[in-house]
C-alpha cells in the first residue's frame, strides 16, 4: 500500500502565525498541515521509505544552513488561484530542492520551482481578486535561518504528520 508522503521546510512561528492568520479565512487545507515550504511530493511504499530516508540524509549532509527572505504577497494567478507569501529564490534552496527532485523517488514536479508558503487556495475568480487586491498591499519583509526540512506523511483523515526531520548538515 502506497502513502502520500510531503518533504517541505517550516518557517518559524513568527511567520507560521502571519500565513495562519490568512489561512483561517483563505486556505480549506487550514486545519491539516501547518504553513511550509513544499520541495517535492511523492508516493511511496513502507517498504521504499528506508531508502528514501537513508537518501534525504546524504542530501541533508551535503547542504548549508540558508537564509530565506520573504518580501511580499503574490498569487498563481491565472494559472489556479492560489495567494501566497514569496520567498526570494536562493542558490542553496534552488539546489535543495533540485537535489531532492533529481534524487527521490516520485513524480518530476508539475510547475517550476516558486518557492512559496500557500496562504489562500481554492478560492473562486471573484474572491481571489478581492482577497489579493488587499493582500498585496501588506508590507510583508522577514528574513529568517533555515537549518532543517521534514518529510512528512498524510494520514487518512487528510492531515499531515512528520516522519523524520533532516537537519542540514554544515552549519550557517
Amino acid at each position: 500500500m502506497t502513502m502520500k508522503y510531503g518533504i517541505v521546510i517550516f518557517p518559524s512561528k513568527k511567520v507560521q502565525d502571519l500565513a495562519n492568520s490568512y489561512r483561517k479565512r483563505y486556505d480549506p487545507h487550514y486545519a491539516l498541515i501547518p504553513p511550509h515550504v513544499t520541495l517535492k511530493s511523492l508516493e511511496a511504499s513502507e517498504g521504499q521509505m528506508k531508502e528514501v530516508t537513508d537518501t534525504l540524509e546524504e542530501i541533508a549532509k551535503n547542504h548549508k544552513g540558508f537564509k530565506m527572505n520573504i518580501k511580499k504577497v503574490s498569487s498563481f494567478q491565472p494559472v489556479n488561484n492560489v495567494i501566497y507569501l514569496k520567498i526570494e529564490p536562493t542558490d542553496e534552496l534552488a539546489s535543495l530542492h533540485q537535489e531532492i527532485n533529481n534524487k527521490i523517488i516520485g513524480e518530476k514536479p508539475e510547475y517550476a520551482f516558486v518557492p512559496h508558503i500557500t496562504i489562500g487556495q481554492k478560492l473562486s475568480n471573484d474572491e481571489h481578486s478581492d482577497v489579493y487586491g488587499s493582500l498585496r498591499m501588506l508590507n510583508v519583509e522577514h528574513e529568517e535561518s533555515i537549518d532543517r526540512f521534514h518529510l512528512l506523511y498524510q494520514l487518512e483523515n487528510g492531515s499531515w504528520s512528520v516522519y523524520e526531520t533532516f537537519r542540514l548538515g554544515k552549519e550557517l
